[in-house]
């Protein structure tokens, strides 16, 4: 009996440690990783950016930008709950968890890919494809927004500054309708048995009560976290014309995430899109610089950190 007890404990106990070690190795790469990108950039001067700060800033405009922050991640959370609730229905302080979790783990893959394992992470093996399906979904409905605001910003701004030529607009529509044409006749084709046909399939099995809240969900957070751009260019006394602001700020998201970047990067990638694009609004290079870096500070490192808790917390599924 003995020796049975033991072959059952100590399996059990290195799965723990083997656990514990995954978590101080994520939480320690994501430290690392927000570490080197506030201070070994070379981009960011901080003696500059804090003269700047303290000429511009109010307790009241440090609130209100921080409200900004706060609703960008509880709608996130929000359009989380409301997907999962498909499969079983969760806590929104578990829902902050597998968001904020799966953050802290994404942020040193491509592209937050390590957030699908993340959250998959909270779940049985057996539910593992399914929390994949759904974050899927949530990401997806980000992206169809990004593109959809993206474009209509791009050919404002285009019509402003001539950034694209026609013929390049005409390239870039054509390849939409060839993808759109290509997906109605190629829904059937299947890869090692997956196909178009089966992934609509599976998303009309979720109610569409459930798609409607995702979609205004997912419209909130894109509103939130653009006009928050906005109203920072606006606290450093940038104040161009709505539209045009607005459709720089969409184009520049739009760009930024058809770009393969890391998380711990993505200021790097936003803020390189973001000074050709303000460059053309004859906005200072380093106000766009300072503004991008703050934007990425409130909107991924905070949640990262914060994140970081629900991850040494997190308790491995059977």
């Amino acid at each position: 009996m003995l020796y049975f007890a033991t072959m059952i404990t100590i399996p059990h106990k290195a799965k723990q440690f083997l656990v514990f070690t995954i978590k101080v190795l994520i939480v320690s790469a994501a430290f690392y990783f927000v570490y080197r990108q506030l201070l070994q950039n070379d981009q960011l001067d901080w003696q500059k950016f804090g003269a700047l700060f303290e000429r511009k800033w109010t307790i009241g405009g440090i609130l209100f930008i921080l409200l900004f922050s706060v609703l960008n991640r509880l709608l996130e959370i929000l359009k989380w709950k409301n997907l999962v609730s498909s499969l079983q229905p969760i806590s929104l302080w578990q829902a902050t968890a597998e968001v904020l979790g799966a953050l802290t783990t994404g942020i040193f893959t491509p592209n937050g890919l390590g957030e699908y394992a993340g959250k998959a992470f909270f779940y049985e093996k057996t539910k593992t494809k399914k929390i994949v399906f759904l974050n899927l979904i949530c990401n997806g409905i980000q992206m169809v927004l990004t593109v959809f605001f993206g474009l209509f910003g791009l050919l404002y701004f285009n019509a402003e500054f001539n950034v694209i030529t026609t013929q390049t607009i005409a390239i870039i529509f054509g390849l939409l309708l060839v993808l759109i044409l290509g997906s109605f006749f190629l829904k059937t084709f299947s890869i090692k048995g997956y196909s178009l046909e089966k992934l609509v399939h599976k998303i009309n099995q979720i109610p569409k009560r459930i798609h409607r809240k995702n979609l205004l969900l997912g419209l909130g957070r894109y509103l939130v976290f653009s006009h928050q751009y906005y109203f920072l260019f606006w606290a450093f006394d940038v104040h161009l014309p709505y539209l045009i602001l607005m459709s720089a700020i969409t184009s520049i998201y739009f760009i930024a995430s058809s770009l393969p970047s890391f998380q711990f990067l993505d200021f790097a990638v936003k803020g390189s899109v973001a000074v050709y694009f303000f460059g053309l609004l004859g906005i200072n290079e380093w106000i766009v610089i300072f503004i991008t870096s703050l934007m990425w500070f409130l909107n991924v490192v905070i949640p990262v950190l914060l994140g970081s808790y629900f991850v040494m917390n997190f308790k491995l599924k059977s």
